[in-house]
């Protein structure tokens, strides 16, 4: 049955093999995770958060299969328009999104009513047109302003507008970005030089914002943050505590599915901290098969990097994976509190709509990548 439905499909099996099992596992670990929100807002029909999640699933499975039916090479061109679209919806999010926890992350699409966040848009959008950027111009890529400046320019307009809002996915899409630069060959220094202008740049911020606090209205809760994880005894630390207690007694096998405690007690288990809740189920056995399935995600993406056919597809391949398996790696570092909490979903696994289905696209235009021919001439794919 498998077997004949991959025959169907192109791209790295592989790749589309993770997908499934992981889209499995995340199926199990919401519907456990949801059953106090299901009693809190459904009445205790827990049914009614599995089957929603599972059709935002199917719909960005759908998404992932249709991207990958696109050659490419139409990406460079997508991701003009994508960038143009980004910015403006961005900074409208900031003056008229939907305020949550004191950030104005989530935009209403008007006649539609559908809500997402635009960093999800945004965080595409850039890592396909900094992979554009970089394959047009390799000629003078160490160049300051005919490569450097062109391409810095869109990171910091991205990064800068999501910054007030949302300081962790800022902060992840800056790092992919530089990544890519390095490997795109941007003179090292360079890089070096907007990293030390980007810390300074910051700390100035800061400086401005504790006088005028609207300039950055979550900059109490980054500090909050900061200070409860330097201090292992503060209060503010419940979450930290409560994942560290889901994942100590799920041991190595773990309690079996929907057997998790501390699902009751922990705030967005199904969200942010379901890497916690998978623990404490599957014990120390079903953690290492999430990192190992991760891990094996990157190797295929740089292998499919590796023999694109353009440095476009080498880009778009590398930058698109890094940007997935780094959030994913922040979201678990978060979980077994080797960083602060920072609210970033655990791709494909946590609850989620919009963020679901730009990751599912992501992982498309990859499998995209990874079904052109070694053969075809490089100026195919920079289009």
């Amino acid at each position: 049955m498998m077997k004949k439905i991959f025959e169907h499909i192109g791209g790295d099996k592989t790749i589309w093999m993770i997908v499934l099992i992981l889209s499995f596992i995340s199926l199990l670990a919401v519907y456990s995770s949801t059953g106090t929100l299901a009693y809190k807002y459904q009445g205790g029909h827990t049914e009614f958060y599995l089957f929603k999640h599972l059709s935002i699933l199917v719909m960005g499975i759908g998404l992932m299969y249709l991207a990958h039916l696109i050659p490419y090479k139409y990406f460079s061109r997508i991701s003009q328009l994508l960038i143009f679209i980004s910015i403006p919806l961005l900074l409208l999010t900031l003056i008229t999104g939907t305020n949550l926890n004191e950030a104005s992350r989530w935009l209403t699409l008007p006649v539609i009513n559908i809500s997402f966040q635009t960093s999800d848009l945004a965080k595409l959008a850039l890592i396909m047109y900094v992979a554009r950027l970089l394959a047009k111009k390799q000629e003078e890529i160490k160049d300051l302003k005919q490569a450097f400046v062109p391409i810095m320019v869109p990171i910091i307009l991205t990064t800068g507008l999501i910054l007030p809002a949302n300081f962790s996915t800022a902060a992840v899409l800056f790092a992919t970005s530089l990544v890519l630069l390095f490997i795109g060959r941007i003179n090292f220094k360079y890089i070096i030089g907007i990293i030390g202008i980007g810390v300074i740049g910051f700390l100035l911020l800061l400086m401005i914002a504790k006088v005028n606090p609207n300039i950055l209205p979550r900059l109490d809760t980054w500090v909050a943050r900061f200070e409860s994880f330097s201090d292992k005894d503060s209060e503010g630390n419940y979450q930290a505590d409560q994942a560290k207690i889901a994942i100590a007694t799920g041991n190595f096998f773990g309690k079996m599915p929907g057997n998790s405690v501390q699902r009751n007690f922990l705030p967005h288990p199904y969200s942010d901290f379901i890497f916690a809740i998978i623990v404490e189920e599957y014990g120390l056995i079903g953690a290492s098969i999430i990192l190992m399935l991760y891990l094996i995600f990157f190797y295929r993406s740089v292998k499919i990097a590796s023999n694109s056919p353009g440095t476009f597809g080498a880009f778009l391949s590398i930058g698109l994976a890094f940007s997935l398996v780094f959030q994913a790696m922040i979201n678990m570092m978060v979980a077994v509190n080797l960083l602060p909490v920072t609210g970033q979903p655990l791709p494909l696994l946590s609850m989620g709509g919009t963020s679901i289905w730009f990751t599912s696209i992501s992982i498309g235009i990859i499998l995209s990548v990874s079904k052109e021919s070694t053969n075809q001439p490089e100026e195919y794919a920079t289009a």
